[in-house]
């Protein structure tokens, strides 16, 4: 976000993180959204951060951001996206993957055939070290 003052551009100071936090927390609350649980805000905002992190990976690959006209009639290109349910702490959350003509992108955020961030994982591990069964590891995990 940028301001135009007399003859020069000045770039506007971003919120800190705290209070970027309570924006959202305010607006959840406004449009009672929960922040946990399935559509909670903590689930959109990792589909949110995976995808934006998913495009920017698919952009360095390919040299070009997404609609540029170098992208156009040239080697390898967007295209499209394909769906996939990965799961983390903050539950299932379904995500689009970008892909690219060649078939030659490989994720690093979420590599193909991925299902569980690793977070995940660990929280697994932990929860059966000590001595959780694995039904009461999966209602935790739901």
């Amino acid at each position: 976000m940028t301001t135009t003052t007399t003859d020069s551009t000045v770039e506007a100071t971003p919120a800190s993180d705290e209070q970027l936090a309570q924006l959202l927390v305010a607006r959840a609350d406004t449009a009672g959204t929960s922040l946990l649980g399935p559509d909670g805000l903590l689930q959109k905002l990792t589909k949110l951060v995976i995808e934006t992190g998913l495009e920017a990976e698919m952009s360095e690959h390919l040299g070009y951001d997404r609609h540029e006209p170098m992208g156009r009639d040239g080697g390898n290109s967007r295209n499209g996206v394909r769906g996939k349910t990965v799961l983390t702490e903050a539950g299932p959350v379904p995500i689009v993957v970008p892909r690219d003509r060649d078939g030659s992108f490989e994720p690093k955020l979420v590599r193909k055939h991925q299902r569980r961030l690793t977070g995940v994982d660990d929280l697994v591990v932990s929860l059966t070290a000590k001595g959780l069964t694995t039904g009461e590891v999966s209602a935790h995990l739901a």
